[in-house]
């Protein structure tokens, strides 16, 4: 199949003499290989609009790269095709990867054909002696050296850097003499996830108010862009942080919302608002019962069914998510009872929590981590353990007692 695909794209990757003028354009101020290959991945991502024009053979046939790049269109073999082409002015060669768009569609057993893949990528040939921590999606391959993976079709996914979705994914791989199903590496869970801190007020009536910023990365990063960008007005986009936040808070508003790299992929997306929660806090004769867990959440009933599970768990990609909530304690009040710390690691996740005292402060701090992409049948009643504990510490409450009638424990 590799070698018929090359033979299927012969000639469509030659440049034109327009194309050849717009790379020198776009890397003329780039002083490393690495930043010309990611001003040309740049114009390729946000440049070229995403039109699939799929007649006859042109579900399978790029076209070429002069007339995707003229008309400023195409689908993903033709962004590849384009991109490629680009590469190759700069003295860069890449090659084909023909995947499927979800992971475990293909596998190291499934015989090479058309109707098990439905996307293209391309595995880009770093230069001898090119290293740059940017370039995270990257294997050394036992005959063609070292390989960046890129999917130029993803405009909101970093260069260097894989969607979970093909991350451990089977791609076939179509190299100079022949195609080889090849699998494409796993990124550090450090690449995605959320990071949020909070910095809390809680009155002695239960009401809470404060900040919050976000910072996310990879597909968390991805997911909130793409939906900011479908809507136009900031009150719409509030709307958005509002949803997020309805899934853990009652009785709130947003009272300042802001974010920034909204369109730079290159830097992390980040979000910061301001709430006011009435009634956050229960109040229990003259107890206050705070839950440290301000928002997110991340247990599951995924497992809570009738039926038994019949499949294994299949998970978006890796990732890593950190929350760090500071509440100041009302005057006159001091922690009587913590919620205990929570440390559990299956394996294929973990979650790590702990709740204290800080001068007159609460704080929780948590991690959630997805370190596996799948996780096998004969896991799933540790993994439906996982996210029973992980649910309990979400609701688990710390009680606070005016400070003349109870010490600190």
């Amino acid at each position: 199949m590799g070698v018929w695909y090359t033979g299927l794209a012969q000639g469509r990757r030659d440049a034109t003499p327009e194309m050849k003028q717009k790379v020198a354009v776009l890397t003329a101020g780039a002083t490393t290989a690495t930043d010309k290959m990611a001003a040309l991945a740049k114009f390729v991502q946000q440049d070229i609009r995403y039109v699939a024009i799929e007649l006859g053979i042109g579900g399978i046939q790029p076209h070429a790269a002069g007339e995707v790049f003229q008309h400023r269109y195409g689908d993903c073999k033709d962004k590849a095709t384009l991109m490629g082409s680009m590469l190759k002015e700069i003295g860069i060669d890449s090659y084909y990867v023909i995947i499927n768009s979800e992971r475990g569609s293909v596998d190291a057993t499934t015989p090479a054909q058309v109707g098990a893949f439905d996307h293209a990528i391309i595995a880009i040939k770093l230069p001898e002696g090119l290293n740059s921590a940017a370039l995270l999606a990257t294997v050394e391959h036992p005959k063609l050296g070292r390989l960046l993976f890129f999917d130029p079709t993803d405009e909101l996914i970093p260069f260097g850097q894989l969607s979970g979705a093909l991350q451990e994914n089977y791609g076939l791989l179509v190299g100079p003499e022949a195609g080889e199903l090849y699998q494409l590496p796993k990124l550090s869970t450090n690449t995605n996830g959320v990071t949020r801190t909070a910095s809390m007020k809680l009155d002695d009536r239960g009401n809470l108010v404060g900040d919050f910023t976000e910072r996310r990365l990879g597909d968390a990063a991805a997911q909130e862009r793409a939906r900011m960008k479908v809507v136009a007005k900031d009150t719409d986009r509030v709307k958005i942080i509002e949803g997020l936040l309805s899934q853990s808070l009652a009785n709130f508003s947003i009272t300042k919302a802001s974010m920034t790299s909204l369109q730079d992929t290159s830097q992390p997306f980040g979000m910061s608002y301001s709430v006011v929660v009435q009634r956050y806090a229960k109040i229990a004769g003259d107890l206050l019962l705070v839950r440290p867990r301000l928002i997110g959440i991340r247990g599951s009933g995924l497992l809570e069914t009738k039926e038994p599970r019949q499949l294994p768990v299949v998970f978006e990609g890796p990732r890593k998510d950190t929350d760090h909530f500071e509440i100041a304690l009302p005057a006159g009040y001091a922690v009587d009872d913590l919620p205990p710390p929570v440390d559990v690691d299956y394996g294929f996740a973990s979650y790590h929590s702990k709740t204290e005292v800080s001068g007159n402060a609460l704080r929780y701090t948590r991690t959630f981590e997805i370190k596996e992409l799948t996780v096998p049948m004969d896991k799933m009643d540790d993994l439906k353990k996982f996210y029973r504990i992980i649910a309990g510490d979400e609701r688990n409450t710390a009680v606070l007692k005016p400070s003349a009638q109870s010490a600190l424990r």
